[in-house]
């Protein structure tokens, strides 16, 4: 049972890859999003029969209250691995989702998004915000919202791709586009294009720096087929700078997306997967100076256990960061801590267990405590405290 799954860079393959594709479609939708509100109630979206539903929990998700359908027409929303519909609520209790509608071409999909304003009781019927409207890819959509409300979206996008396709041109990887809600998610601005030749199936991860300025960390692909990873600041003034060096040539997508936090210092604090030849495995860096310069990269998590998909979270202080292996028979969900924001770690420690599938490890908090959020199909949806 792998954890790191490598595909072909969405290329067309001898076998019927659009039988895989609605396989793909058809599996069960284990990849839920969940969120915290600032009154400390659990959100949570999840996929069923093609319907986006979301409810909350006032008991840190023991009992939920009735699931409001997003979506009034199913569609194919993804919610499986690297993609998982996304949920966050506002202090004036407006409550936004962003997911992405896969589409009947291999890998092809539109990033969608809804908000309810009236604190989750409905919700409008979803936009496209991706203003191309080509059946290709727009997926792995991230999320991020600043105090003012304003949604800004990023996501992996082939419309340049496409273009240079019809061109007779080479053209690597996806792209990395992004849409901004200036009036609390009733509509969205122009799509702008943040880089060329991003990784074409690794999520893209986003949180929002001091000053509410999105950031924006991602796989790219660097020279021929390196894919490493890189960050930018949506502030309309920074380019985007390479994190990683691992320099893992892979002609493929390797399905495996890194993650971002940001402390209430302004410290970034990453994590990804990478299978270099010298370097791979799990590594964790911070930035001090909004992604300037970058520490060492520490390597964690057991490799030969398949250690991968990690999260990251920063909870004043402490940092907090889970990922997958697998003992030979069951996925466990690991996880280490810093108190002093990375500078020092605990030992590794078993945080849960599954004999089944499972969704990618998610961690949220309430304003007091870290939690693990996490699917599974054995033991269904489980919220456990993370801190040692």
């Amino acid at each position: 049972m792998g954890l790191v799954s490598v595909f072909a860079a969405d290329k067309p393959q001898a076998h019927d890859m659009g039988k895989m594709w609605q396989a793909s479609l058809a599996r069960p939708a284990l990849s839920v999003g969940s969120s915290f509100d600032p009154r400390g109630r659990l959100w949570l979206a999840k996929v069923e029969s093609g319907y986006l539903f979301v409810s909350h929990s006032e008991d840190k998700g023991k009992t939920f209250g009735p699931a409001v359908k997003v979506n009034s027409v199913p569609e194919k929303i993804a919610a499986d691995g690297e993609n998982r519909p996304k949920i966050m609520v506002t202090p004036e209790g407006r409550v936004y989702v962003a997911y992405t509608s896969s589409l009947e071409i291999p890998f092809s999909g539109h990033i969608r998004f809804s908000r309810s304003t009236d604190g989750g009781t409905t919700f409008s019927e979803p936009l496209t915000v991706n203003d191309n409207r080509e059946v290709i890819s727009h997926r792995f959509e991230a999320m991020a919202v600043d105090s003012r409300g304003q949604v800004t979206l990023a996501w992996l996008d082939k419309r340049d791709q496409s273009a240079a396709q019809r061109h007779g041109q080479a053209y690597a990887g996806a792209a990395v586009y992004y849409a901004v809600s200036t009036d609390g998610g009733a509509s969205f601005g122009a799509n702008r294009k943040l880089a060329d030749n991003s990784c074409e199936c690794c999520r893209v991860a986003m949180a929002m720096d001091q000053g509410d300025v999105p950031v924006v960390f991602w796989r790219h692909v660097y020279g021929k087929n390196v894919r490493d990873h890189a960050l930018v600041r949506l502030d309309g003034k920074s380019q985007p700078v390479r994190v990683s060096y691992d320099q893992w040539e892979v002609d493929a997508c390797p399905h495996h997306g890194p993650a971002i936090s940001i402390a209430d210092d302004g410290a970034y604090h990453l994590v990804w997967f990478d299978n270099g030849p010298k370097l791979h495995g799990l590594f964790y860096a911070s930035s001090a100076d909004q992604g300037k310069t970058f520490s060492a990269p520490k390597a964690f998590g057991n490799f030969e256990a398949q250690a991968g998909h990690p999260h990251v979270l920063s909870f004043g202080k402490a940092v907090h960061v889970v990922w997958k292996e697998f003992d030979g028979q069951n996925l466990v969900i690991r996880g280490m801590s810093s108190a002093d924001g990375g500078k020092s770690w605990s030992l590794p420690r078993q945080i849960a267990t599954t004999a089944g599938a499972s969704d990618h490890p998610l961690l949220v908090a309430d304003g007091t405590q870290p939690y693990l959020s996490w699917n599974t199909a054995k033991e269904g949806f489980r919220l456990i405290g993370v801190a040692p």
